[in-house]
């Protein structure tokens, strides 16, 4: 029955026997097994074949100054496998007397505890970062906060400056539509935040469980995905800080990237109002002006869409985007299926101050402006009815190519 204790010992832990002075005089299979030696490299060895360089001298002194006095050590050691490897072993060493009572040798009994170990330290290191991502996001949100509000300080001292240029009437209906402007972008950017912060919401509350059972995956996982989250939240607030730069100089772009840029503007409100946008376009037509006020036209424009198709009782409620390229210009169309404009107003919608919008709504100077920017620029915008709504027409020349 003996025997059969040892070996029930020897099969299920990792066992060792040394000599007084620390020689290996016994190794079992689970101890070779770990450690990567061979019997025939261990025995006659010294137990600090397998030490780690990382385990300071102070841990060794306590061991022995312990199973010295004939006490029983226990300790969690790191070890060093033959091939650099690390490992961790929950370890037991027993001193075993002879009849007189002097140590005749030492049992070293442990078992592998490695996984247990990395799992603890990966755990305690992700807590870190939790407590340290907790930490930052109020404060990043602040300072974006605060970015916000600084551009739209600036913003309303960039228009006060480009007003004096032109005449008091087409000063104050400027100052008023990058008013309206502005607003308008406020309320797309809560768009475009509601979504991930409630992402965000349900990650958190996801990694707060995973932790608790230590999951080590799943709260791995989730963190990456809160990251990912805040990341797309932060490129929001730049996206949208970009449209407001005021380019005073003539610029080369692709005029689809303009469009696909005030698509993703304006894309959250349409679809909260199940208003789908269609933009398949297959062409790059360089165009050369200033790109913001482009921007800001074909914003306009989808606007106004957004508006009629709102009040309308539909189930389908659609704003499709065409780029056409001509001989020496390019032409963008904006049609919505919102069943058009009467035809005895659609002949007004570019006067200064004439809108068909309850005066909460607007001024009627949107459009006024887009026709004034469009020209500036060198091109032309015009309306008609088609189909079951209306359509927009934009041309502007495209980019001379040097001979």
């Amino acid at each position: 029955m003996l025997k059969q204790y040892i070996e029930a010992i020897e099969k299920n832990n990792i066992v060792s026997k040394t000599d007084i002075n620390g020689i290996i005089t016994f190794a079992n299979e689970e101890f070779c097994k770990i450690s990567k030696y061979s019997k025939e490299e261990l025995i006659g060895k010294n137990h600090n074949i397998v030490r780690h360089p990382d385990v300071p001298k102070a841990a060794f002194k306590k061991l022995w100054d312990t199973i010295l006095a004939k006490k029983t050590y226990k300790a969690t050691v790191k070890n060093m496998a033959k091939d650099g490897t690390t490992f961790y072993v929950n370890s037991t060493v027993i001193p075993i007397l002879n009849e007189n009572g002097d140590i005749k040798e030492f049992v070293a009994i442990r078992y592998d505890v490695t996984k247990a170990v990395l799992t603890a330290k990966k755990l305690e290191k992700k807590e870190k970062e939790l407590e340290s991502l907790n930490a930052t996001l109020e404060q990043r949100i602040k300072k974006q906060t605060l970015k916000l509000q600084e551009l739209n300080k600036n913003l309303e001292i960039k228009v006060q400056k480009e007003v004096k240029k032109n005449r008091e009437k087409d000063r104050i209906m400027f100052q008023q539509a990058r008013f309206a402007a502005m607003g308008e972008m406020i309320a797309n950017i809560a768009h475009q935040w509601r979504q991930p912060l409630s992402e965000l919401g349900i990650l958190l509350f996801k990694m707060k469980n995973a932790f608790l059972k230590k999951d080590v995956y799943n709260f791995n996982k989730d963190y990456n995905d809160c990251k990912v989250v805040i990341n797309r939240m932060s490129k929001t607030i730049d996206d949208f800080r970009d449209f407001f730069k005021s380019t005073r100089e003539k610029s080369d772009f692709y005029i689809e990237d303009t469009v696909e840029e005030a698509i993703f503007i304006i894309k959250e409100t349409l679809k909260s109002h199940n208003i789908k946008i269609n933009f398949n376009n297959k062409q790059s037509i360089i165009i050369n002006g200033y790109s913001n006020e482009i921007l800001q036209v074909i914003l306009n424009i989808l606007n106004n869409a957004k508006d009629v198709l709102i009040s309308k009782d539909k189930n389908h409620k659609n704003i499709d985007i065409e780029i056409a390229s001509l001989s020496d210009k390019v032409n963008i169309s904006i049609c919505d299926n919102g069943g058009g404009i009467s035809e005895n107003i659609i002949e007004k919608i570019f006067d200064p101050y004439f809108t068909t919008k309850h005066s909460k709504q607007g001024t009627g100077i949107g459009l006024y402006m887009s026709k004034k920017i469009i020209e500036q620029n060198g091109g032309s915008i015009e309306v008609s009815n088609k189909k079951d709504g209306a359509c927009f027409m934009i041309k502007l020349p495209k980019k001379q190519e040097e001979k």
